[in-house]
């Protein structure tokens, strides 16, 4: 199993942090490589519209409001990966304050060398990660 783990720190509480990234179908709000998500399947299920084309499947396979954190699978899709499960997480920095932001995964690469899959998630992850700087002015 191939690991991407990435995460950034915001000058913002956790709740305002949580706000903007913890719903499941808030991914278009916040990373700019996704167009559009529909919720399918009573909101178990989203459908990401990316742009320029291609579309991803994910299943939300847990979920806590208290712990800020969710986690989820792909389905579908034309990311180089197979197997692929990730979770986003808020925490709070009690000691600088502001809450910091982790997205991990883990996954097969599939159709793709090990380096380029890895590359393809961490591309996917850094593009959030550098409009939430825009977002909460880093």
């Amino acid at each position: 199993m191939s690991n991407v783990s990435m995460s950034m720190w915001f000058p913002a509480p956790i709740d305002q942090v949580w706000r903007v990234i913890g719903g499941f179908n808030t991914l278009p709000d916040w990373c700019p490589a996704v167009e559009k998500s529909e919720l399918e399947d009573g909101g178990r299920v989203r459908r990401l519209q990316l742009v320029g084309g291609g579309a991803i499947v994910e299943r939300l396979e847990s979920f806590s409001e208290n712990e800020h954190q969710y986690t989820y699978t792909i389905e579908q899709g034309p990311l180089p990966v197979a197997h692929y499960k990730a979770t986003i997480r808020v925490r709070s920095e009690p000691g600088k304050g502001g809450a910091t932001v982790e997205w991990s995964s883990q996954f097969l690469p599939a159709g793709a060398a090990e380096k380029d899959a890895i590359a393809a998630i961490q591309g996917f992850y850094q593009t959030g990660f550098d409009n939430l700087k825009k977002l909460f002015r880093v």
